[in-house]
């Protein structure tokens, strides 16, 4: 029989998955960063969720700063609740003891605090100022020892907080059972912030960095997509049926629909009709069967213009629950953050379509371009596991003729079925056109075919021919969206 070690819930968004259920109880922990990397924030916010579940936490402060700053600095998140200070949390300063006593007076002082109040938690702010403290190593190595002898006792779990360099080897890292490091780094103009467990004794974690941001709430750390959902969490059924695409002409082209539980690419220039073709996927959702639009550029407002516009009641969908619009403005966003809420959208209503209205607007969210095609592969299973139908659009370069490049090389791989919209000059016209370049799985025509915005989206119009006039003939006029 394996015995499973009990966890301690940090409670904090994403770091529970990463350290594989929580923090080990009555373990301990080294968390290390640079000033302002969010050592204390991260540390508060595991203490605040203990003090709510009842437990009782030591907070022990060897800085300089007091705590009316510390306290006045915390107040402002949401995870602050004043009420726990005094009760069931501690904060107890051992600066000047540690000053004018040394380390061992400190020791000595914890030792009599823990006794009287029993904590499940114990947080030592101030490892560095310690370590300054200390003659050489080891009196640092008995300091970090004769905390870990009080708290077994008691299974008190314990994180010791110092700004040392993330990647410094320090001789105290060799008796913990935990190091967590908070990076922070450039990209271009932008900060990235990122965790990684560098040890964790006897219990796995989530290898690698992870994205964190730290907003009005506290701390959020975002699983890197690929690591978390290396396998889906659900079984993909690959199921026979096809979806309805919406787009009039098109399902007799392609088998009858798009296979249920697939990831389709359109992709194509601007003005070639990927948001419409979005949009005609929607106006097939049902309260039933509900969808998720998940875009970039256009905002709702002026998504439900552009659909009414068409003939296509947006507004009616999304009143009745049958769509639901993320609007992500493309700014410093997190790739792995998009995902998730994308995700936990799609788990809220059980939807059945998905529109990514801008894959490559996603793409431009991954810092790091080596996990692009890792990252979109994930994401895809995921959907597919979940029984969703995804359309995703793709943004190309070349706005003229019959070739496009290739998104990012391996991504047009990954996709089950791929469609590529173009803009073709026909004497004084543009016409627009798709082409079928992969069904996975299906028979479809290597022709090009005419497409047309018209009264409920888009429609094809039949074989695309330069020099057929009947085809002009047919098309209808674009209806003006303002």
């Amino acid at each position: 029989m394996v015995n499973r070690l009990k966890r301690l819930k940090s409670n904090v968004p994403g770091l529970d998955d990463i350290l594989c259920g929580g923090f080990v109880e009555g373990a301990s922990y080294i968390l290390r960063g640079r000033p302002g990397a969010g050592k204390t924030i991260l540390a508060n916010q595991v203490a605040f969720s203990q003090a709510r579940e009842g437990n009782s936490v030591m907070y022990v402060t060897l800085l300089a700063e007091s705590h009316e700053r510390l306290f006045e600095a915390l107040s402002t998140l949401d995870f602050y609740d004043a009420q726990h200070v005094g009760s069931n949390m501690t904060y107890v300063s051992l600066f000047q003891t540690l000053r004018s006593e040394g380390l061992d007076a400190v020791v000595t002082m914890l030792r009599k605090e823990m006794a009287r109040r029993n904590p499940t938690m114990l947080v030592v702010d101030g490892l560095l100022t310690a370590r300054d403290a200390a003659d050489d190593s080891l009196d640092v190595k008995t300091f970090v020892a004769e905390l870990q002898a009080n708290a077994a006792f008691s299974r008190c779990t314990i994180l010791l907080l110092t700004s040392a360099q993330p990647g410094d080897a320090s001789p105290e890292h060799t008796m913990v059972d935990g190091v967590i490091e908070l990076h922070e780094d450039y990209v271009g103009a932008r900060t990235s912030r990122r965790l990684q467990v560098t040890k964790s004794r006897g219990s796995g974690a989530l290898a690698g960095l992870h994205q964190y941001t730290i907003t009005q709430t506290g701390m959020s750390v975002f699983p890197r997509l690929e690591a978390l959902l290396a396998h889906p969490s659900m079984l993909d059924a690959a199921p026979p049926e096809r979806l309805a695409s919406g787009v009039d002409g098109l399902d007799d082209l392609i088998g009858g629909g798009i296979p249920a539980a697939s990831v389709t690419l359109a992709m194509g220039p601007s003005g070639t009709g990927k948001t419409t073709l979005g949009l005609s996927f929607l106006k097939l959702a049902t309260p039933e069967q509900p969808a998720v639009m998940l875009g970039f550029s256009e905002s709702p407002q002026r998504l439900l213009r552009k659909a009414t516009a068409i003939g296509i009641d947006l507004e009616s969908l999304v009143a009745s629950g049958a769509v639901t619009l993320l609007w992500r403005p493309l700014t410093e966003s997190l790739a792995d953050k998009l995902a998730y809420e994308l995700l936990d959208a799609v788990a809220a209503v059980n939807a059945c379509r998905v529109v990514v209205d801008g894959y490559s607007a996603l793409e431009r969210t991954i810092l790091d371009k080596t996990r692009i095609v890792e990252f979109f592969s994930a994401l895809g299973n995921e959907l597919k596991g979940r029984g969703v139908t995804l359309l995703a659009t793709w943004e190309t370069r070349n706005l003229f003729g019959l070739s496009a490049e290739s998104p990012t090389p391996e991504i047009s791989g990954i996709v089950d079925n791929l469609l590529l919209l173009q803009q073709h000059p026909a004497g004084a016209d543009l016409r627009r056109v798709v082409g079928i370049l992969k069904i996975r799985d299906g028979v479809y025509p290597s022709s090009m075919y005419e497409i047309a915005v018209g009264q409920g989206g888009l429609h094809v119009r039949g074989k695309f021919d330069v020099s057929n006039p009947s085809v002009d003939e047919l098309r209808a006029p674009a209806p003006r969206v303002e």
